[in-house]
């Protein structure tokens, strides 16, 4: 990796609507393939297997954004996520300066993901909420971050540019109180949207 991740900003809590995939047998084989084939490195730091994800949106600020709003979002979020749960295929390796990622394909299967969590924010907040990064959504899986400066050349040797591919089937989407920077993983599930139900 050619430069260390940006510590994130320690502060008052974020509101994220956040795919949790932590608990699929077929996310956790390929990420514990990829954490055996960098497990020579040091200056990687590992997403905890319970906070695998893929992040949707950020809601807005813990502080302006309540527990009763929250309810609220999650039930318009259900009543929109009434389809089918979404199926992408991982395999594909990202590599980014600052962290190493799955991605989620094709991109398309989880728009309406997207989509209607923005509706539900926005319906609820007055504002559709950001994008977790200033690039394009693409959804991905970060496997680990960069916490030092190191050559990306021997990392991508050592992992490949793609695993194994596996289908994963996304059922839920939930709203997550991130408190304090991401990497310290004190993250609080709220309320939890399980795809193709009623409220």
């Amino acid at each position: 990796m050619s430069r260390a991740a940006r510590a994130p900003v320690s502060g008052e809590g974020l509101i994220y609507w956040h795919m949790l995939v932590g608990t699929d047998p077929e996310v956790i084989a390929l990420v514990q393939e990829a954490r055996r084939k960098l497990a020579q490195f040091s200056g990687l730091h590992l997403t905890p297997y319970a906070w695998l994800h893929m992040t949707a949106l950020i809601a807005g600020s813990a502080s302006e954004i309540t527990g009763e709003q929250i309810r609220q979002m999650a039930s318009v979020a259900s009543q929109l996520l009434t389809t089918l749960p979404p199926t992408v295929t991982l395999g594909k390796i990202l590599y980014h300066p600052e962290a190493i990622m799955l991605a989620a394909q094709p991109a398309e299967a989880l728009l309406p993901v997207l989509e209607a969590v923005r509706e539900a924010t926005q319906a609820v907040t007055g504002s559709p909420g950001r994008a977790g990064n200033k690039l394009q959504w693409s959804p991905h899986i970060t496997i680990a971050y960069s916490t030092a400066r190191q050559p990306a050349e021997a990392i991508i040797a050592a992992l490949g540019l793609s695993l194994p591919e596996r289908k994963v089937q996304i059922r839920t989407v939930s709203v997550v109180n991130q408190q304090g920077p991401e990497r310290s993983w004190d993250w609080h599930p709220e309320a939890t949207i399980r795809f193709g139900t009623s409220p």
